[in-house]
C-alpha cells in the first residue's frame, strides 16, 4: 500500500513538473514549440532514469519506496511518450513531415543516448572505472 502512495506522490510531482516545463518553453519561445518542451523532458528524464538505474544496479539505492517515487512515479509522469506521439502526429498532420520525422528520430535517439551516457558516467564515478 505504501508503494502505491509513493508512486502516486511521484506521479503528481512529475506531471506538474512536465506541465511547468511546457509552460516555460511555450512562454519563452512561443506557443508553437510544445514539441521542444516534450523533447526536453524526455531527454532529461531519460538521463535521470539512467542515473537511478545505475545506482540501483550498483546497490546504492535499495529502497523500493524511493524507486517507486522517482523512477515509476516522477519520471513515469514526467517523460510521457504519449505526448511525444501526439506532438509528432500534429506536426505531420500540419504538413511538416520532415520536421515531424526529425522530431521522432531525435526524441528516441537523444533519450537513449542520455540514458546510456548518464548510466555509464554514474558507474564510472562511483566504481572508479
Amino acid at each position: 500500500m505504501w508503494m502505491m502512495f509513493f508512486i502516486a506522490i511521484g506521479g503528481a510531482l512529475g506531471a506538474v513538473s512536465r506541465y511547468l516545463v511546457g509552460l516555460a518553453v511555450t512562454s519563452f519561445i512561443g506557443i508553437g514549440f510544445q514539441p521542444l518542451a516534450t523533447l526536453m523532458v524526455n531527454v532529461t528524464g531519460s538521463g535521470v532514469m539512467g542515473l537511478f538505474y545505475a545506482l540501483l544496479g550498483l546497490g546504492l539505492i535499495t529502497s523500493d519506496h524511493l524507486r517507486g517515487l522517482i523512477m515509476i512515479g516522477f519520471l513515469g509522469a514526467l517523460t510521457t511518450f504519449s505526448s511525444f506521439s501526439l506532438d509528432a502526429l500534429s506536426l505531420i498532420e500540419k504538413g511538416q513531415i520532415i520536421l515531424g520525422l526529425t522530431y521522432v528520430l531525435c526524441s528516441v535517439f537523444l533519450s537513449f543516448v542520455a540514458f546510456y551516457a548518464v548510466m555509464i558516467l554514474t558507474r564510472g564515478i562511483i566504481v572508479g572505472h
